[in-house]
């Protein structure tokens, strides 16, 4: 790779380019259990498995696969929030260099239908209550033979495997249910019982499909990025190699971000593994009084998170008279990560935040500030070792524009998805010459560090201005009083758009609009400012807890046709 500018900012230790291992992402379990068979590998709740333990149910899942028709290239999805069969199940049927297929557990039955079809999934591992009350229904309509339960108990220990039945019946809707035993329907832990540790040896090339990841839909249909051994564990080794000064077989990291998604899945299930870690499994991301506990019980580490789990432990009650200075570093990613939230999080916990960036189609690691380094607050930070990053022009998609000004980012890399599933037209729109184009709008500095800007379509075009609504929420998240900003276009026939912004305040806070117009017009030019507010007890976000500016962009659609 040429001598890109970005060079001169990595920190002591990092390369300029890995000498990549071909490394299946199978082999890294195989590794870990060869290096640190006794340490722990997974924590959920009071299970605990050592990695000797974790590869005994692998195998034997894999096994059991293999026994229900599973081969190289079979699709098999996993419907589960982040328990250790959900690890397991990933981990053995990339054993058999079959297919995964991670599936929101918060689907709709239209949403798993689609999925599903589309995938040709085969194998379909769900969890009892999404069964009872999602599944079942669709059986008729979807691609799948055979279906493999799991429940939330099943891995505890005496007396929780008693008493979580009771406490999981109570939520709402319910998280267990009763299945019935009938013909294509199995149980995980009966399957893993009964089956022996010794599942077929299978070839698997760097270049075969790993995963069938799919985009969250936020920005229309929902595709299948074919993700390949190569994809994943290279982009693992890549994120290794940046994350300096980690003791490999000592580290515990805290998976609070779902498998189902590449975030979750590469950071807090495939890099941990590869580096011999403990993971810590949250089943749900949204428990921050959990997560605070499991943060200080288990000494956590590593807490790969996003911006609002960050402000949510912030904001956490008391939160100061708690230790958390075992955190040493936090990976945050998947939204803008605003400037007083890293400030008082670091202070909090001494922990050091590497705000990135990544997508689903590229493994998903892109971009992160150094470690040690020169860290730049609102920045993506810098190309991680072998990938290149460019700033092109955004309509013509071809030269590329000089530094300092905005255009869409494109990527090229090892990382990058070998295409969408059955989706031949968008794969030679998003990938063009081995570049990857992402739709962000981006600048990228003299020192080579890159900021992200706001999305193509999301861009706000008022009176022909150019206004990106990333840069709105960062100076509104600013504020002292404002919790959450989440800033859209609404269409206007005098200025084609206009900006409205909707607010959540911190608790007990009070703020007026006209305070925050006053305080955006001392931070930005005033055809930024919005015009429009909405305050919200809370807004719209992905399982991910990403804002969904989409579906507040349609609320505001339908209310103008109904006033027409």
């Amino acid at each position: 790779m040429e001598n890109n500018r970005w060079f001169d900012q990595y920190e002591e230790g990092v390369p300029h380019n890995i000498n990549f291992e071909d490394i299946p992402v199978p082999d890294f379990l195989e590794k870990a259990v060869r290096n640190y068979p006794e340490s722990p590998a997974i924590f959920f709740l009071n299970c605990k498995l050592s990695y000797r333990q974790l590869k005994e149910e692998v195998d034997r899942f894999a096994t059991a696969l293999a026994g229900l028709g599973v081969r190289k290239g079979t699709r098999v999805a996993v419907q589960a929030p982040n328990i250790p069969q959900t690890a397991i199940a990933y981990l053995a049927i990339q054993r058999l260099g079959a297919h995964a297929v991670m599936t929101n557990p918060l689907y709709m039955p239209r949403e798993i239908e689609h999925q599903w079809n589309d995938a040709q999934v085969e194998v379909a591992i769900t969890m009892d209550f999404i069964w009872d009350q999602k599944v079942r229904a669709i059986r008729d309509k979807v691609s799948v033979r055979e279906y493999i339960i799991a429940s939330v108990p099943e891995y505890l220990g005496f007396p929780l495997n008693l008493l979580a039945p009771f406490k999981l019946k109570k939520t709402d809707p319910p998280s267990i249910a009763k299945v019935k035993a009938e013909p294509g329907v199995h149980f995980f832990r009966k399957l893993v019982r009964s089956a022996a540790a010794a599942p077929p040896q299978v070839d698997i090339s760097m270049d075969d499909i790993a995963v069938i990841q799919y985009t969250g839909g936020t920005t229309g249909v929902s595709k299948g990025a074919m993700l390949t051994h190569r994809n994943l564990s290279y982009n693992v080794q890549q994120v290794r190699s940046w994350f300096t000064g980690l003791e490999p077989g000592k580290e515990v990291l805290l998976a609070a971000l779902p498998f189902f998604h590449i975030f979750g899945l590469t950071v807090c299930l495939t890099w941990p593994v590869a580096v011999g870690a403990a993971i810590v499994l949250q089943a749900n991301p949204r428990d921050i009084e959990g997560m605070v506990n499991r943060i200080t019980k288990h000494r956590v580490t590593l807490f790969p998170a996003l911006p609002a789990l960050f402000n949510a432990i912030n904001q956490y009650p008391n939160v100061e008279n708690l230790d958390l200075s075992c955190i040493k570093r936090c990976f945050s990613g998947s939204a803008p990560l605003p400037e007083d939230i890293q400030t008082k999080f670091e202070q909090l916990t001494g922990a050091i935040i590497v705000e990135g960036f990544g997508l689903t189609e590229t493994s998903p690691v892109v971009t992160a500030n150094p470690c040690m380094g020169k860290r730049k607050i609102g920045h993506i930070g810098l190309p991680i070792p072998g990938t290149d990053v460019r700033i092109v022009d955004p309509e013509s998609g071809l030269p590329e524009v000089p530094v300092g000004e905005t255009g869409e980012l494109i990527v090229r890399g090892p990382q990058v998805m070998k295409g969408y599933l059955n989706r031949e037209q968008e794969t030679s729109n998003t990938i063009r010459n081995g570049w990857l184009y992402t739709g962000d709008l981006a600048v990228m500095d003299e020192e080579g560090y890159f900021k992200i800007v706001g999305r193509k379509k999301d861009m706000i075009i008022a009176s022909g201005y150019n206004i990106f609504p990333d840069e709105i929420d960062r100076v509104l998240m600013a504020h002292e009083k404002v919790f959450e900003s989440c800033t859209i276009g609404v269409p206007d026939q005098k200025r084609g758009e206009t900006v409205k912004a909707f607010i959540v305040m911190q608790p007990d806070q009070s703020v007026t609009t006209e305070e925050l117009k006053a305080f955006c017009s001392k931070e930005m030019a005033a055809y930024k400012v919005p015009t429009a507010w909405e305050f919200r007890d809370e807004l719209p976000k992905s399982a991910m807890m990403k804002l969904l500016r989409r579906e507040l962009r349609d609320e505001e659609i339908a209310k103008q046709q109904a006033d027409a």
